[in-house]
């Protein structure tokens, strides 16, 4: 250890007490307008951001512009055969906040097609990365090539209104969406699928040429629709909205911030969960015996798994209350089309037995299952068995969003984000600690 290394870990050790203690003596003291837990703590429940996109209720589940998960699938216009909404009426209608007609939907749908086609040189630039590159570095990276084609970034430069800031982060943000499927299907099948490729077609719509590129036949039309509506907003705190949002406030371009929110999609904090709960879920499995358990030997290895310490990935949220309507949606899908399957059987009992046991057990504040519960299992079910991609499906429907968001930020004028920070002497003086 070099003598650099060597001091900062002294100076790491004789600091965290002093962090710890705020927290568990002086958590409630207030800093200004929050609490000193607040300002160490993430800013957890400091309501300090503004979107009309979407809000989430700790009982409802999500609202997006102002609709539940159940009534804006009902809403929307629905692609020919398919029991969910064109993706191209959902990008309409988080703009809006207006339920587009099949005439509008059509428009979007066409006006996607024209813009789909990814330039040559993103795949050059993919194709010479190293083939054991995450595929979340790839993803991050190909969006981030294309930022030489921002409109925004040319209308700046050759200088234009700011109540006219809205209109290219408009065209790049639908550029880019219009983009990504094919761009995440390449990936796939280039790291996956023995570097073979299936051409778009440019006649289906969003959900279902990605269905087509990825190589899957339906109805994983109707995954990739639900999956990416499901995926696409979550308030504006949470990493991937907050960072797209943040970086974008400095003005720069949809392709700089999107890249920015992917990375921080990538965190296993954030948008890995859905993987690691289908891996522990299968694990589990195996420890059974490879069989489905019965309820009372499900609720022994469960409790068994708590007594541990351990906890029960897919169960729990910061905000809800309530199973989360992301969840049922998926839940709902695999009912109709893999009710046999065992993985969602397991998952079904888990669901089951789960919430009675953690609330007898008292530490958790929310026993319910959140979106990361399901949705993995029914990609392994399509046959997307590679854990790492799942982030990458998770990343193209939460571009959706947050490229709503930061147009609508761009439209409001808002400006810069620029918090302030103190100091941990500071904390220390106001919480009447300070030696």
């Amino acid at each position: 250890m070099t003598k650099l290394k060597e001091t900062l870990l002294k100076k790491i050790e004789a600091h965290r007490p002093r962090t710890t203690r705020l927290l568990k003596e002086h958590a409630d003291v207030k800093v200004g307008e929050v609490t000193i837990g607040q300002a160490i703590g993430g800013a957890r429940g400091v309501k300090c951001l503004v979107t009309d996109i979407s809000y989430l209720d700790p009982m409802e589940g999500i609202r997006f512009r102002g609709k539940t998960i159940p009534e804006t699938f009902a809403a929307l216009p629905k692609a020919p055969g398919s029991d969910y909404p064109y993706v191209e009426a959902f990008w309409y209608f988080l703009l809006t906040g207006d339920v587009p007609t099949e005439e509008q939907t059509r428009e979007v749908v066409a006006d996607f097609k024209a813009r789909a086609r990814v330039p040559h040189y993103v795949y050059d630039i993919l194709r010479a990365m190293p083939r054991d590159t995450h595929p979340m570095t790839m993803f991050s990276a190909a969006i981030l090539s294309m930022q030489r084609e921002s409109q925004f970034l040319k209308r700046y430069n050759a200088g234009m209104s700011k109540m006219d800031y809205w209109d290219p982060m408009y065209e790049d943000s639908t550029t880019l969406l219009a983009r990504l499927p094919q761009i995440a299907a390449y990936i796939f099948r280039m790291k996956y699928r023995g570097d073979t490729h299936i051409p778009p077609d440019h006649d289906l719509d969003l959900g279902a040429n990605f269905a087509q590129m990825m190589g899957i036949d339906k109805p994983y039309d109707d995954v990739a629709r639900m999956y990416f509506i499901l995926h696409s907003d979550h308030e504006s705190g949470n990493i991937s909205a907050h960072t797209t949002h943040l970086v974008a406030s400095g003005l720069s371009d949809a392709y700089y911030a999107l890249s920015a929110g992917i990375n921080g999609l990538a965190g296993p904090l954030h948008g890995l969960a859905n993987q690691e709960v289908l891996r522990w879920t299968q694990a589990f499995m195996e420890k059974l015996g490879g069989k489905l358990p019965t309820e009372e030997q499900l609720k022994e290895a469960l409790w068994n798994t708590l007594k541990s310490g351990q906890v029960i990935p897919g169960y729990g949220h910061a905000v809800l209350r309530k199973t989360d309507p992301r969840y049922t949606a998926q839940r709902e899908f695999c009912l109709k089309h893999l009710p046999d399957d065992e993985l969602f059987k397991l998952v079904s009992m888990i669901y089951k037995v789960t919430p009675d046991i953690l609330m007898e057990h008292g530490k958790a504040k929310n026993p319910w299952p959140n979106v990361d519960a399901q949705s993995g299992v029914i990609q392994w079910y399509y046959g997307i068995t590679e854990y790492d991609f799942y982030t990458v499906l998770f990343g193209t429907g939460r571009a959706i969003g947050v490229l709503a968001n930061i147009t609508w930020d761009r439209a409001l004028g808002y400006p810069i984000e620029r918090p302030k920070s103190i100091t941990t002497d500071m904390l220390e003086e106001i919480a009447g600690i300070k030696k």
